[in-house]
């Protein structure tokens, strides 16, 4: 198990009735009481970003919060937590989690390789049985979240969610600018075919405060993800302010929101886990 490059993972899952796989599956969901995938139209909008800290802002408001890292070829979720290691393994041959804390614990294709610089190449038949494994042979135990970090776009792995975790919210995290905006309603005709209903929209970097003058400079434009979020009928969670600080919090695995309390993004994580404990 401990050589996830070769396909190890997925194929001790083939040696198994499918009825065994199916029970561990539902065995786990049963104890999970929300389940929200994390996606984006396109990649650098920070989705990564949004999913670690709205996983640690609803730990800080004492839920029991899992984070499950889905995007395969590039799991960056352990890096930006400060976790290092492998996950261990109990009696019974299941995975246990990386604590960050008390409220929450990870699970990371990275956190079952050796070498963190392994290419993972791997098709969707593969990618799929991962995920299923990441549910049914981890030992997450009751939680009140489980936040999914899907990678961009609308391939295999968000497929994957949708058909295991049928119950799955979507939230879909974009920034203001028009070209991510084209591409996140794309994600959200994704989560319409597929009938996953989607929690809300979330824009990050959302304007620029300078520290020397305070003038706030809109860097990606203004407002866009909240327009497509009315034009569409879906709640609004929030705009994420464009700090430095979340790129150093993160690049250096330490707590954004415990490291810099007072500031403004710290607070928009905040409200927007407090409008996602209040929408389930």
């Amino acid at each position: 198990m401990g050589n996830c490059g070769t396909g190890d993972c997925a194929s001790a899952q083939g040696q198994r009735s499918q009825a065994d796989v199916d029970a561990a599956v539902n065995g786990s969901l049963g104890r999970i009481k929300n389940k929200l995938i994390v996606m984006s139209g396109k990649g650098g909008v920070g989705k990564t970003s949004v999913s670690v800290n709205l996983a640690m802002a609803l730990a800080k408001k004492g839920f029991k919060v899992g984070i499950m890292d889905v995007d395969i070829h590039g799991p960056d979720v352990p890096r930006m937590l400060g976790l290092d290691g492998l996950l261990g393994v109990t009696a019974d041959q299941r995975l246990v989690p990386i604590k960050f804390d008390d409220h929450l614990a990870a699970v990371s294709i990275e956190s079952l390789s050796q070498n963190k610089d392994d290419a993972i190449i791997w098709r969707g038949p593969i990618k799929h049985s991962v995920i299923r494994q990441f549910i049914g042979d981890v030992e997450w135990g009751d939680l009140d979240f489980l936040i999914i970090d899907a990678p961009p776009g609308t391939g295999d792995e968000p497929l994957s969610v949708a058909q295991v975790i049928t119950d799955a919210k979507a939230v879909i995290v974009t920034t203001p600018q028009e070209v991510a905006l084209a591409d996140v309603r794309k994600s959200i005709n994704f989560c319409k075919t597929v009938k996953m209903d989607i929690l809300g929209v979330v824009e990050n970097m959302s304007g620029f405060k300078c520290p020397h003058c305070d003038e706030v400079v809109d860097l990606f434009g203004r407002g866009g993800g909240e327009r497509t979020a009315e034009t569409f009928g879906l709640a609004f969670l929030g705009k994420i302010p464009f700090d430095p600080n979340v790129v150093t919090a993160g690049d250096t695995g330490v707590s954004f929101q415990e490291t810099y309390p007072d500031a403004e993004a710290t607070e928009a994580f905040t409200s927007v886990a407090r409008k996602v404990a209040a929408s389930v």
